[in-house]
């Protein structure tokens, strides 16, 4: 997995590509921690994303909830597969997902 950063203000996105599972939660996970102080709009960026495992979701889910408290959190560009995902999960229905 790979992330780029884009900060603009209190908004950043991240381009993430590749996998989102056991293996690289945990550092998605730490590099969400560390760069939502004073953000108050979070874009994940999902377009190169090919896979998200349950691990991966509880992140989304954890970063959802922070930025519930802040401002707003979206999910743009999900591929087709990761809309399906999130539709089959109920994960479409609690987040903004554009």
């Amino acid at each position: 997995m790979q992330i780029e950063k884009v900060k603009n203000e209190n908004e950043l996105t991240y381009f993430v590509e590749g996998h989102i599972d056991t293996e690289t939660s945990p550092m998605l996970e730490e590099e969400i921690k560390k760069d939502l102080n004073g953000v108050s709009c979070f874009n994940l960026d999902l377009k190169k994303v090919d896979y998200i495992s349950s691990a991966g979701l509880r992140v989304i889910l954890y970063t959802s909830k922070i930025m519930s408290k802040q401002g707003m959190m979206y999910i743009v560009n999900t591929p087709k597969n990761i809309k399906e995902l999130f539709d089959l999960t109920g994960f479409s229905e609690v987040l903004n997902i554009e």
